[in-house]
């Protein structure tokens, strides 16, 4: 007998999901509930529509309720909003725009809602000037506002991917936009020294920063609207938009007995299956193993909702699928920088008390003769046995593939010296004979063996100048240019000729611009007797560290 299978939500992992069962069984019948006019779009292209960049609305809608009934035979059910969950007699409650309201019966249930901006009880948040960005009439009711004449500021309030996406599109459509955010740095996967190159970036072209300070109230004036700030610092727009986080889409559920975690996500085994028969969910609703550490948590992202869905489908049809954890892989472009980050970061396995290591390198993104060479700040993290718990990067070229290198190696379970080992595509326009993923592994290594002992960006500021010293050994002009204050000046090219200079008793802390001079210092150091540690990522991750916005 077919089966009859209800898909709650389309976008991401409905979608897929639906895609898959129908590769797997002609037979069945497939059901699609979606909410809104659109069952499947680029919600990761909304803000560069907006933006201009994708210029054809049509490019964004990936398919309609038309091509997928023509080639999946699917019945796609548009502004059709499922509201009610019966697991005991396996059906659900449907509000139609078209239909009213009716029960729908079926064998199996996907859950695919989603997860829905965030909007506290602030004062004055239902006032029209102020919008939420989740699916295609929040994009056109936006971009329909920033295409009025008259429209030239407008304030992003948070400064996760989507505020910041929606802070550089709307400054590429000319706006003047400040950006709010509570926390003290923008971009929370990253760690705040890394974040700052992401806020230096926007900075550079003309978005105001206003962090580490939250929003009391928004004030509508005669033109436009005011987001005053906790410090009572009041931020002047024609428009704001609100981006402070996602929670999951799941009130319908709360009387189905499917079980729900503390936020309102969905709980799921390896399987995607729900705590009742026959119910499987995924996507942004459900919460997740966070692949590295084990823990449960929820990462929305678009990536991991497509592998759910597929699993899910699978898992229906008979075949052992299983989603073993999300890492978190994401990866965001802010004018002419990219930044990406894979697994865990250092605030986290802080906070977690889970012992870490922590490497910078600063490579090219290509051969440094061939032309156009960018470079690359990595930060790599790792424990005492060389797993690799997690990495970050920032730069204008080769960020991706490198940070999706080390992805592939985290999910393999793998390590720092497997990254040392990876034979990697080079030719001078692409890479060095030594990728960059090749010298962080390096680098990595020479601390787990002893070579080096390096000291962090947050112990370099403590350190007491009455009982070490801190070396520079970059060129005299470098250091002509900026120094960590207290330093004293020997070139590296001059330190076995100037060793006698230095204090025995005395531990030394070298450094130079990005920790491959610093490195050979310290162990010209080592090797005459001297205790030496040795800033790993150098004065370029000192200074990006401190930047002040």
């Amino acid at each position: 007998m077919a089966k009859k299978i209800l898909i709650v939500g389309g976008v991401a992992g409905g979608a897929s999901a639906a895609a898959r069962l129908r590769r797997l069984d002609e037979t069945a019948e497939i059901v699609i509930f979606e909410r809104g006019g659109y069952i499947s779009f680029a919600n990761c292209g909304l803000p560069y529509y907006i933006g201009e960049t994708i210029e054809e609305r049509s490019k964004l809608l990936v398919q309609t309720p038309e091509s997928m009934k023509a080639r999946f035979n699917l019945d796609v059910r548009i502004q059709s909003d499922v509201i009610q969950v019966d697991p005991e007699q396996k059906k659900v409650l449907v509000n139609s725009k078209e239909r009213g309201i009716y029960e729908e019966n079926y064998d199996y249930l996907i859950l695919s809602p989603g997860a829905k901006p965030l909007q506290p009880p602030i004062p004055g948040i239902d006032s029209p000037l102020i919008f939420t960005l989740r699916n295609m009439e929040d994009t056109d009711r936006i971009k329909a506002m920033v295409d009025q004449e008259g429209v030239q500021s407008a304030v992003v309030v948070g400064g996760g991917y989507i505020g910041v996406e929606m802070a550089e599109n709307l400054r590429e459509r000319g706006l003047e936009v400040s950006l709010v955010e509570a926390a003290p740095h923008i971009l929370a996967p990253f760690d705040s020294e890394m974040a700052a190159i992401a806020e230096k970036e926007l900075e550079d072209h003309g978005v105001a920063l206003y962090l580490g300070d939250g929003v009391q109230s928004f004030r509508e004036e005669e033109q436009g609207i005011s987001v005053v700030l906790q410090s009572g610092q009041a931020v002047r727009a024609d428009l704001v938009l609100l981006a402070i986080g996602v929670k999951p889409d799941t009130e319908f559920l709360s009387d189905s007995g499917i079980e729900l975690g503390a936020r309102g996500h969905i709980i799921v085994g390896e399987t995607l299956q729900t705590n009742r028969e026959g119910v499987f969910a995924v996507g942004d609703a459900v919460e997740i193993t966070d692949f590295v550490l084990g823990t449960q948590g929820a990462i929305p992202l678009a990536g991991p909702a497509n592998k759910q869905g597929r699993i899910a489908a699978d898992r229906i049809c008979g075949l052992p699928s299983t989603y073993k954890g999300t890492q978190g892989t994401a990866i965001i472009k802010i004018f002419s920088l990219t930044g990406a980050s894979t697994g865990s970061n250092e605030r986290t396995l802080a906070r977690l008390n889970i012992p870490y290591r922590v490497v910078y390198v600063h490579p090219s993104s290509h051969a440094t003769y061939y032309p156009g060479a960018k470079q690359i700040a990595l930060k790599l993290l790792f424990n005492e046995e060389g797993r690799i718990l997690g990495a970050q990067a920032f730069g204008e070229e080769g960020v991706d593939k490198r940070i999706d290198v080390i992805a592939t190696v985290l999910r393999l379970k793998g390590t720092i010296h497997d990254l040392t080992e990876l034979e990697l595509s080079y030719a001078p326009p692409f890479s060095s004979a030594k990728d960059p993923v090749n010298m962080a592994g390096y680098f990595a290594q020479n601390v787990l063996n002893g070579l080096v002992e390096v000291v962090t960006l947050k112990e370099i500021d403590a350190i007491d100048l009455e009982k070490q010293i801190l070396l520079d050994v970059r060129t005299e002009a470098e250091f002509n240019d900026g120094f960590i204050e207290g330093a004293i000046h020997v070139p590296v090219d001059e330190l076995r000729n100037r060793m006698h200079e230095l204090d025995r008793e005395k531990e030394i802390y070298t450094y130079c611009a990005v920790g491959a001079r610093g490195y050979i210092a310290s162990r010209i150091l080592s090797q005459n007797g001297f205790k030496v540690k040795d800033l790993t990522g150098g004065y370029r991750s000192y200074r990006m560290a401190n930047y002040k916005s």
